[in-house]
């Protein structure tokens, strides 16, 4: 089945067929696993590709990292965002997408079996040992995100709410970038530090 224009038009014009059919193949897959399952609350359609894919490709887009040989760490994946919108979007970068819950751990693997560059660690974030270059999250409580830095990875990335950020933005641990605002209102920020020594 090809992929339907209502939805190649709702993404960023830069993106190639291949991988706007990758995108389109794990929506698919999210729909379809969601009638048993709760990926996600979002209503089916033109929302679920705003506020899932086109979030996770604007938060990957900016992130400040090379194009390739970069390692990202998504700390409480869920149902796949950002790390697989951003694995489609960045070939050339590794991610690894960590979830705790079983169930939503066997999506991952199934929705990712095509993408060479994705794996899966069904694990709680707090017990991964191995380090990346950055660690990312969304729709997980940023505080437990800042406490597993710079343990797993030297820079840190956050698709968060104005209100959350304010709470942590005084963090001494981190360096923060100038948070990029989504261009889709709800007050949603990408959010992009570093520890201030990078060699620990």
């Amino acid at each position: 089945m090809s992929t339907p224009d209502w939805f190649s038009e709702l993404l960023p014009a830069e993106l190639n067929q291949q991988q706007i059919d990758q995108l389109f193949q794990h929506y698919e897959l999210l729909i379809r696993w969601n009638q048993r399952m709760n990926l996600t609350t979002v209503k089916a359609g033109p929302e679920t590709v705003v506020r899932h894919y086109c979030e996770s490709l604007f938060f990957a887009a900016k992130l400040p990292a090379e194009e390739n040989g970069i390692s990202v760490i998504d700390a409480g994946s869920g149902a796949g965002f950002p790390g697989i919108p951003m694995a489609i979007l960045k070939a050339g970068w590794t991610v690894l997408l960590v979830e705790s819950n079983q169930r939503k751990a066997v999506f991952l693997r199934e929705s990712s079996r095509n993408l060479p560059n994705v794996s899966v660690l069904a694990e709680r974030i707090e017990d991964r040992n191995a380090r990346g270059d950055w660690l990312v999250a969304r729709a997980v409580d940023p505080r437990e995100i800042l406490e597993n830095v710079p343990r797993l990875a030297p820079n840190v990335g956050l698709l968060i709410g104005e209100d959350d950020f304010s709470a942590i933005r005084s963090d001494s641990r981190i360096a923060w970038a100038e948070p990029v605002r989504l261009p889709w209102g709800d007050r949603r920020l990408c959010v992009y530090g570093s520890t201030w020594n990078t060699s620990t």
